[in-house]
């Protein structure tokens, strides 16, 4: 398999292998020692298929050697290492196309933006819980000083809307309530027009069955009055 994916991806390098978790695993110390062929120090990366939490559902890992002080012999175990993904331009083109094509028709357009905003809303109160969690702690003297980190927070609040001035504040609530009209009226639009596609429906296998039933009817009577018709002709 390793010379296969050298043929296909001459210019990758394999740095280690992933399962779907969602924990460590007692056998993963072996496999990671088989990985050793290819690469020095494999990398394991534990991915959460079902994740409960906003974020990254990956944890990734590498074996080192826990020396103990009691002069035991020293055991393998693994080490939590910080892990980012990311993709080339051509792959996130891909991606945005093929999630354009995903659709899930149980599902509406207006609870899907509800459910991502939502989601999104939550990423961003873990966030800012973060930023005040290290600030607290850099005024609690746990955690040295970071001019770099400083420096992206005052980006932050720079860029930030100033409602205070007097000209901004409304424009913001009107435009917010021109969306949320949208939003309200076309919802309500949906929902009369779900609404009259059942009705239509209910009044169209009403008539269907009537028409079965008359023709039904229709049938039995022709049957009866056949035998009638032949006994006077006799």
């Amino acid at each position: 398999m390793r010379d296969m994916f050298k043929k296909v991806n001459a210019k990758e390098k394999i740095v280690g292998w992933y399962h779907n978790g969602p924990k460590l695993r007692s056998s993963d110390l072996q496999i990671s020692e088989l990985f050793k062929r290819y690469t020095a120090n494999p990398v394991l990366v534990v991915i959460d298929v079902q994740p409960k939490e906003i974020g990254i559902p990956t944890n990734a890992y590498f074996a080192v050697e826990d020396i103990h002080d009691d002069g035991t012999a020293a055991t393998k175990t693994f080490e939590h290492v910080p892990s980012e993904i990311g993709a080339e331009e051509a792959e996130e083109i891909g991606v945005e196309h093929l999630l354009r094509d995903i659709k899930d028709n149980s599902v509406g357009t207006l609870a899907t933006r509800v459910t991502h905003q939502l989601t999104s809303l939550r990423g961003l109160a873990e966030r800012l819980t973060e930023i005040r969690t290290y600030l607290q702690h850099v005024l609690d003297d746990k955690l040295p000083v970071n001019s770099e980190i400083i420096q992206n927070l005052q980006d932050i609040f720079n860029l930030l809307p100033n409602l205070a001035i007097s000209d901004d504040a409304p424009a913001f609530t009107v435009q917010t309530n021109d969306e949320y009209a949208l939003i309200y009226v076309s919802a309500m639009a949906r929902t009369i027009i779900a609404l009259h596609d059942l009705i239509n429906n209910k009044i169209e296998n009403r008539q269907a069955e009537l028409d079965a039933d008359a023709k039904e009817t229709e049938t039995k009577a022709n049957v009866e009055l056949k035998p009638a018709e032949a006994v006077e002709t006799k």
